[in-house]
């Protein structure tokens, strides 16, 4: 994982603006990632292949475009299940508090 200075872990890690929140088909919302994590945890497969298929890729792009992780949103590319996804992020979580924590 690439160095991430303490400023932006804590941006990536905060709660996005009301505007900016992930609303889900299932009615479920994240705003932030560590919320996101917990969610993909849950989610049904149903859920997530809606906002992540051949065509769609809605966490990715929340990721990137909201939060501003690239590096996490590549990897979100690469998941094909929910499962896959909640690690990614959580993994990705776990290191941005490492590195609030170490700079």
């Amino acid at each position: 994982m690439s160095n991430v200075t303490k400023v932006a872990a804590r941006k990536m890690l905060s709660d996005v603006p009301p505007e900016k929140v992930f609303w889900c088909c299932d009615g479920k919302t994240f705003k932030n990632m560590p919320e996101l994590a917990a969610g993909l945890k849950e989610m049904s497969d149903e859920t997530f292949r809606y906002h992540s298929n051949e065509t769609k890729t809605d966490f990715s792009n929340w990721v990137k475009d909201v939060i501003g992780d690239e590096e996490l949103s590549r990897n979100l590319l690469k998941s094909t299940t929910s499962a896959l996804a909640a690690e990614y992020v959580g993994n990705r979580v776990t290191f941005l508090k490492t590195q609030m924590k170490t700079k």
